[in-house]
């Protein structure tokens, strides 16, 4: 199983950056997608992005494209989010998660193990 911990989340103005970390500690983190999930008060979670076991495919939600990175480090088990041109609407708790099961990488069924979230607040 994997243990997963979300980190790197902050408070901010629109515009900013921030690099938002996902460290694993389990076993077999390669085998496994990673993807990233963010919910605000009074909304289910929403995806976000993923990247696969290896890196060789990413995929992100239209509200990101062009701004956010997924990327990830096998080597060090851990997996990121470069977020860039942060807007407002970007203010959620941001949870990673890895993907045990095939199918489609914006289904949160598909991902059974996640970290416990990291705060990003955005204004304006």
């Amino acid at each position: 199983e994997v243990q997963l911990q979300a980190s790197g989340g902050g408070s901010v103005q629109a515009g900013a950056s921030l690099r938002l970390s996902c460290a694993a500690s389990g076993r077999a983190f390669s085998n496994y997608g990673v993807g990233w999930f963010r919910q605000t008060p009074g909304k289910g979670p929403e995806w976000v992005s993923v990247v696969s076991t290896d890196s060789s495919r990413t995929y992100y939600g239209d509200f990101v494209k062009g701004r956010f990175t997924i990327s990830r480090d096998n080597a060090k088990n851990t997996a990121y989010l470069q977020m860039n041109s942060l807007k407002p609407e970007d203010t959620a708790i941001y949870y990673c998660a890895v993907k045990t099961a095939g199918g489609s990488y914006y289904n949160i069924r598909n991902y059974r193990y996640w970290g416990q979230g990291t705060l990003v607040t955005v204004s304006s």
